[in-house]
């Protein structure tokens, strides 16, 4: 990269943006749920929840008499998801054309990061899995500061790689990762291919909407020419 041009970052959420992990995290819910005897929320649900840091996740999903128990049902979804990532043949899938975006985006000199509520363990697993840990120069996660919306993670990338908010844009498929590039005054892109609606996106300031990856490099770049 010119040293003379600033920093221009691409941040992905992960779970909904990156790769299709719903069912497994259905799955996992669902076991935590069931080993304490607690009814089951349902999967749009669940879905709805995912991208906050996990107790908080939880903590919508439960009744709240039984409030008591968040730490041992978040305990237990830890224990569920790690049981069913270690199961021959389990698939969390990028999204098609997920790889050939990111190749774009580094050609032309675009510095990429990942922002999710998923654990550093968690994150680490699916990059490997998909031979992608290399494509990133900053990566954040649960155990690094609060959860999304805040925007503390989003504003630690920045500050990792020498970046503004003006030249940084936040990739999600939740209202949380837009809200958490608003308040991070970074730009942001909503795609239609996650676990909220695109129209929720749009009500909470995405300024783009994006309907498959291949759009996404032209996208990013007409952002960026906009706001610098």
């Amino acid at each position: 990269m010119n040293q003379d041009q600033p920093v221009r970052l691409v941040v992905f959420d992960c779970d909904g943006t990156l790769v299709d992990s719903q069912h497994s995290i259905v799955e996992a819910m669902t076991q935590a749920f069931d080993s304490h005897g607690l009814s089951r929320p349902d999967a749009e649900s669940i879905r709805r929840v995912v991208g906050l840091a996990l107790p908080e996740a939880v903590a919508r999903l439960m009744p709240e008499e039984a409030m008591g128990r968040l730490d041992s049902v978040s305990t237990a979804y830890k224990d569920a998801f790690v049981d069913i990532r270690q199961r021959p043949g389990h698939e969390e899938p990028l999204y098609p054309g997920t790889r050939e975006a990111i190749d774009a985006l580094l050609q032309n000199g675009a510095v990429l990061g990942v922002a999710t509520g998923k654990s550093r363990r968690g994150l680490h697993a699916v990059l490997e899995r998909h031979d992608l840990g290399d494509r990133f120069s900053t990566l954040k996660t649960a155990d690094d500061g609060p959860g999304k919306p805040n925007p503390d993670i989003l504003l630690d990338a920045m500050a990792e790689v020498g970046a503004t908010p003006e030249c940084t844009v936040m990739i999600g498929d939740t209202t949380f990762d837009i809200e958490m590039a608003v308040r991070a005054h970074a730009l942001s892109i909503g795609v239609a291919w996650g676990y909220h609606a695109t129209e929720e996106l749009q009500a909470v300031g995405a300024q783009r909407i994006a309907r498959r990856y291949g759009e996404l490099p032209s996208m990013i770049a007409d952002l960026w020419e906009s706001r610098t």
